[in-house]
C-alpha cells in the first residue's frame, strides 16, 4: 500500500480511498466469508468495515500500517455481524472443504466426508469471533504469527496462546458434534 494514498485518504480525498478499498475488497470479503460462514453475511459486514473504515480513517496514526488497521475493523464488524445473527438458523458453507487434500487423496466415501464437513461447519459456528479470526488468518490465509499479532496490537506469545485454545475448543466441538 502507498503511503501517499492512505494519506491523501486521511485527508478526505474520495477517490484515493475509493483505490485502496478496490485492491482490499476482496481480502476484506474473504476474511468475512470464512468466519461467518455465509455470503450475505459476509458481504454486509464487508461493507460495513468498508464504510468504518471511512468514517475513521482519519483516526489512522502511521499510513503503513493501513493493513493490520483494516483488519481490526474486519474483525469487529463481524463479530457485531455475529451477535445480530447468532440466534437464527444459519446454513454454513462447508468450511471445512477449503481446507481438505485433493480429492484423489482421499478415501472416505463422499457421504462420510460431507457428515463430517458439516459437523466441522456446526463446530466452527460454536467459537467466538475472534477464535474464527485467528484460525482463518493462520490456516486459511497462512498468515504468519508476527503477521497475526501486528494485525491484533497483542503480542506474538499471546497470539500463540489463542490460537491453541481456538484449536482446543474447535477440537472439541467438533467432537461433540460428531458424537
Amino acid at each position: 500500500m502507498e503511503p501517499e494514498l492512505v494519506e491523501r485518504a486521511r485527508r478526505g480525498d474520495r477517490a484515493a480511498f475509493e483505490t485502496i478499498v478496490r485492491s482490499r475488497t476482496d481480502t476484506v470479503y474473504k476474511a468475512s466469508l470464512a468466519i461467518l460462514g455465509n455470503e450475505a453475511d459476509a458481504a454486509d459486514a464487508t461493507q460495513d468495515t468498508l464504510l468504518m473504515a471511512w468514517r475513521q480513517i482519519g483516526s489512522l496514526r502511521d499510513p503503513a500500517r493501513f493493513d493490520p488497521w483494516l483488519a481490526r475493523i474486519n474483525l469487529n464488524a463481524c463479530r457485531m455481524r455475529l451477535r445480530q445473527i447468532r440466534p437464527r438458523v444459519r446454513w454454513l458453507r462447508p468450511l471445512a472443504s477449503l481446507a481438505t487434500e485433493p480429492a484423489d487423496n482421499r478415501t472416505t466415501p463422499v457421504d462420510d466426508r460431507t457428515a463430517d464437513a458439516d459437523a466441522f461447519d456446526r463446530a466452527f459456528e460454536q467459537l467466538t469471533g475472534e477464535q474464527r479470526a485467528l484460525l482463518v488468518w493462520r490456516h486459511l490465509d497462512g498468515r504468519s504469527i508476527e503477521e497475526i499479532a501486528d494485525r491484533l496490537g497483542v503480542p506474538g506469545g499471546t497470539v500463540k496462546s489463542r490460537l491453541f485454545a481456538a484449536r482446543r475448543a474447535l477440537e472439541a466441538a467438533h467432537a461433540q458434534e460428531l458424537a
